[in-house]
């Protein structure tokens, strides 16, 4: 486990003053960086990544166009009236059109040719135009990706990696983290602030900071190498402490700055439901980073004639990411409910419950009813699912058909089986056909 991350219970969570840039540091309150490293800020309106600046647009282009036609750039005062009119519907449909992409679309259609996160070599020429056409990307990721564009390939993997992993851990569930083919790659439900939105805010942002820590260690990123973690001081005196460990820290920072960008050039009015689901999302997101921090472990190798293991060398390793998943999934059930207060601050909803950590996940919203589908919510339903007719989970027909019962056919499975060893060297298997019955929702 890696140590230097602290962990304070607290009631109240909210947003950054400024976009970009922490608030001052409150005791009890504030998430402080990495061990090693000065905390990442900037002014309003930029953020910094590694040691290079990047300018955030100060996103207020309309308010600019809007005062330039109330100084005479239009001919009239009717004309600047239809140009206000006509920028706040188009500052609206652009607002709509933002919220419904995702960076996560990264990590969707692998195969196909014009993805340019498959393309690493692209990004050498060109990077900019490259950057400004990727679907999901706010206008301070996209910074982010002209600044290091090497990077952005293995954003990709971890935005992959945590879709694939809410869909092995709700395989089983009504909501099975299903995709659709647009840049919102989950639909209309992350618009909700639910627990399953909090988990896949989580997984996502933990899988940027596994694919970052591990691209470290493989010299695939220019900015960074090997862990530089101190040595544990429980590590025995005579094991060496190096080898080339995954970049935890590295990874760690990275995705803050990438992932948090989008929810801190938001402009918002406190009070708002927008300004409750900023501070939810940022707060799952560092939950999400968080677990893959603290699952990091050392790993040793040994040293010696024949096996003797006379000397060990030590260094830090992330944890297998479905661990990641498997602790997500246990916050993911013991997930806060929380509304605004007075003073526009998250709080638990009960407050008889002990406060939520930096750790744990929340969420405002309730889940809306994934039993039948519904195109404003993004409910998928569960027509069609498969079920196990014994069993008396989630997975059982009873549940996941909602009541609704469920259609029994026969399918025809083929397997290898028999399987011999041959001297040598090769396996010889049979085929073999079974006739197995499923259960299928109505």
């Amino acid at each position: 486990m890696v140590n230097g991350l602290r962990s304070e219970g607290h009631g109240e969570f909210s947003g950054t003053e400024e976009r970009g840039c922490p608030r001052a540091p409150r005791e009890g309150h504030d998430v402080p960086s990495p061990p090693g490293k000065q905390p990442l800020c900037a002014s309003a309106g930029e953020s910094w990544a590694g040691t290079r600046p990047v300018p955030f647009p100060a996103n207020k282009s309309s308010a600019v166009l809007i005062h330039g036609g109330a100084v005479g750039t239009v001919g009239s005062t009717m004309a600047s009236q239809y140009l206000v009119v006509a920028l706040a519907v188009f500052s609206s449909f652009t607002q709509v059109v933002i919220e419904a992409s995702s960076w996560w679309s990264l990590g969707m259609n692998p195969m196909n040719p014009m993805n340019p996160v498959q393309m690493s070599e692209v990004y050498i020429i060109g990077a900019q135009p490259l950057c400004s056409q990727l679907a999901g990307l706010s206008q301070g990721q996209k910074k982010l990706c002209q600044l290091y564009q090497d990077h952005m390939q293995f954003i990709g993997e971890g935005a992959k990696t945590g879709i694939k992993e809410c869909q092995y851990q709700f395989r089983h569930r009504r909501w099975n983290c299903s995709t659709v083919d647009n840049n919102s790659v989950f639909g209309r439900v992350m618009q909700i602030g639910s627990r399953e939105t909090a988990f896949t805010y989580a997984v996502s942002a933990a899988g940027v900071v596994n694919a970052a820590g591990r691209a470290c260690r493989e010299g695939e990123l220019s900015s960074c190498g090997c862990s530089r973690a101190a040595r544990p001081k429980d590590l025995p005196r005579d094991w060496l402490w190096g080898g080339c460990g995954d970049n935890v820290e590295y990874g760690y920072r990275f995705a803050k700055e990438f992932v948090d960008a989008r929810e801190r050039e938001r402009v918002y009015q406190r009070g708002s439901y927008e300004s409750a689901r900023i501070m939810m999302n940022l707060h799952n997101n560092e939950a999400g980073r968080r677990t893959v921090y603290n699952l990091a472990d050392v790993a040793c190798k040994c040293h010696g004639v024949s096996g003797s293991c006379s000397l060990k060398t030590c260094w830090l390793q992330l944890a297998d990411f479905r661990k990641v998943g498997d602790a997500l999934k246990e916050k993911y059930d013991s997930a806060a409910a929380m509304k605004l207060n007075s003073r526009g601050k998250l709080v638990q909803v009960n407050s008889r419950f002990n406060a939520p950590t930096i750790h744990d996940l929340v969420y405002i919203d309730p889940s809306p009813d994934y039993c039948v589908r519904n195109e404003s919510t993004g409910s998928l339903g569960t027509q069609g699912r498969l079920c196990n007719k014994t069993s008396e989970g989630m997975d059982g027909c009873e549940l996941m058909c909602c009541g609704r019962g469920y259609d029994q056919f026969k399918t025809v499975q083929r397997e290898r089986c028999h399987c011999k060893f041959h001297w040598c060297c090769y396996v010889k298997c049979k085929l073999c056909t079974e006739i197995v019955d499923q259960f299928v929702c109505k």
